[in-house]
């Protein structure tokens, strides 16, 4: 077989996304470029590589042996050439990130100020849920994922860079406005916007509602913390949000915190990467500007 590497990569990210439209678009080609390539990479096999049911695409037996070599052929690749950077002391290259939506409010501001410093830097950024993160994590598909509630895992390196003050916020005329050391029995009888199955904010308040025998039935099921704010802004009830997400809106006064027994509650955001990953020179440099450099990065941000 003389397949090439870029044929590896385009069907990797094909079998990865279970889709030739976002491979496509992952890789900034077109779909039937995408297409050719993996026809051809069939032909070489002298097998097919996915099979078609109504609208879904599945990878066949070879397909899955096939895509197991590509994983492995196309991350020694990478670790080869991030150890050729290394061994030249070369920051350059990619680095692969994927974090948890909420984080969307502050690692782009560090990514920018580490790459102010190392310009040669590639990132690939991708925002996502913490039970996409997770995937992706055991699946080693990044150099490294951010999340603020990381599962009790001897296999994982865990790396905390910042902390994350969780809050409860009211629109300004709501009847909490004014009140002090709301209880929880009290404030879980008010109207709760949460975030779906999987988020880490939910998951650490439903922990502190059953540490308290609490049970509550959210009102809201939205998306994102943009949709829960613009919900709480709009009167439909109450959230629990990070305090790094809601600057703007408290300082403009269209949300407040309230003040609520229990809270806030003080997380913290990790760098996390599988144990006995080796990490790329990139990768390192980065983890080691966020955690000595992270919260002063955010402070100069908020003073702008």
């Amino acid at each position: 077989m003389h397949f090439t590497l870029q044929q590896l990569k385009l069907f990797e990210s094909v079998a990865r996304n279970n889709s030739f439209t976002r491979a496509s678009e992952e890789l900034n080609l077109t779909q039937p470029a995408v297409s050719i390539q993996v026809k051809r990479l069939e032909e070489q096999v002298d097998l097919p590589l996915f099979e078609h049911i109504g609208k879904r695409i599945f990878l066949t037996h070879a397909g899955s042996e096939l895509y197991a070599a590509s994983r492995d052929i196309l991350s020694r690749i990478t670790d080869l050439k991030a150890t050729i950077d290394s061994l030249r002391g070369e920051i350059k290259g990619s680095l692969k990130l994927s974090v948890v939506t909420t984080s969307k409010y502050f690692m782009p501001h560090l990514l920018g100020a580490f790459l102010q410093l190392h310009p040669a830097v590639e990132p690939r950024l991708k925002f996502t849920n913490r039970a996409n993160v997770m995937q992706r994590l055991q699946e080693n598909i990044d150099d490294f994922v951010v999340m603020g509630q990381v599962p009790k895992d001897s296999n994982l390196v865990t790396r905390p860079f910042l902390e994350n003050i969780l809050v409860v916020v009211a629109h300004p005329h709501h009847p909490l406005a004014k009140k002090n050391n709301i209880q929880l029995e009290q404030l879980i009888t008010e109207r709760f916007i949460v975030r779906e199955q999987g988020s880490g904010t939910r998951l650490v308040f439903e922990q502190l509602l059953e540490q308290n025998h609490i049970a509550l039935e959210p009102y809201m099921e939205l998306g994102s913390s943009e949709a829960i704010k613009q919900g709480v802004m709009a009167g439909l009830g109450l959230a629990v949000l990070s305090l790094h997400s809601l600057a703007l809106e408290l300082e403009t006064n269209k949300l407040i915190v309230l003040n609520v027994k229990n809270f806030p509650l003080k997380r913290r955001w990790y760098a996390v990467y599988l144990k006995n990953k080796r990490l790329s020179l990139v990768a390192q440099t980065f983890i080691e500007f966020i955690l000595e450099h992270g919260q002063a990065v955010l402070d100069n941000n908020t003073r702008l």
